[in-house]
């Protein structure tokens, strides 16, 4: 009974995020939930996910940081953004203002109505000049997005949810209904562990508090042993509570992670990162 009514009263303290009719409106009371669970961090603190709130894994990820192992990874990106297609052109015709793309993406795309992220951008660069396009998990396109990704650190997350445009404000809500929506076999939203429990222990790992969750990726993990991009965390969190995962950069996961990082706006981009 006791353990009931602490859900219960955990449950009906996320109403409001939940609630609040405009974007603007559910950023306040998101940032101002998380500024009083953990009083002293910074907007920038939180891109940095658990690290941010615990110390003792923090004092680790600092050293593997000294000697980053995705620095191979931003390298390989690096010689993809300037090897030219078989057309003679390549990525910087599609991005004229170079690889410092991460303020740009994800953006609602009005002439197509759908959110578009950097990723999708990148594969539609290559379609356009004859290329075949990039898995979206891992392997290429995740050495590209950290070079991208590391060419824009310092950038800052600013997405704009146009309210006069009902699709995108359709998507949006889609990507909020998607992030409280419990799933799986084991019937949990995305909400209760990184809202309601962030900052407590699952086993031995603590939950990372989700504002920031957009900010560094593309992410080498160590249960990955590798580069891994955002959407593929987004599988590997269904998968945990045993619900379907949905296809990487499909509408499902490209409007989540639309609400998410306008969710983080205020936090600077600061992929690709490394954690646990």
């Amino acid at each position: 009974m006791k353990l009931k009514t602490i859900l219960t009263g955990a449950l009906l303290g996320l109403l409001p995020i939940v609630s609040l009719a405009s974007p603007q409106g559910d950023l306040e009371q998101f940032r101002s939930y998380f500024h009083k669970k953990f009083p002293g961090v910074s907007m920038n603190e939180f891109g940095n996910g658990v690290y941010a709130i615990d110390p003792v894994s923090r004092e680790s990820w600092e050293a593997i940081e000294e000697f980053p192992p995705y620095e191979p990874m931003i390298e390989e990106g690096e010689n993809i953004w300037n090897t030219p297609f078989a057309n003679g052109k390549g990525y910087a015709d599609c991005f004229p203002d170079g690889p410092a793309q991460r303020k740009h993406f994800p953006h609602w795309d009005a002439a197509n109505k759908r959110v578009m992220t950097l990723p999708l951008a990148i594969n539609e660069c290559r379609v356009n000049n004859g290329e075949k396009p990039l898995k979206y998990k891992k392997g290429a396109i995740a050495s590209l997005l950290a070079y991208m990704s590391y060419e824009s650190r310092g950038q800052t997350i600013d997405v704009s949810i146009p309210a006069s445009d009902a699709d995108a404000m359709a998507a949006y809500e889609a990507g909020k209904e998607f992030y409280y929506s419990r799933r799986g076999q084991l019937n949990l939203a995305c909400s209760h562990c990184h809202v309601m429990y962030s900052g407590s222990h699952l086993r031995t790992d603590v939950l990372s508090p989700a504002i920031g969750h957009t900010s560094g990726w593309p992410v080498y993990r160590s249960k990955w042993g590798e580069l891994g991009t955002l959407h593929r965390r987004f599988d590997g969190c269904n998968k945990q509570v045993r619900a379907k995962p949905f296809p990487a950069q499909g509408e499902e996961y490209r409007d989540l992670e639309y609400f998410l990082s306008y969710m983080s706006n205020g936090v600077d981009y600061n992929g690709p990162s490394s954690r646990k």
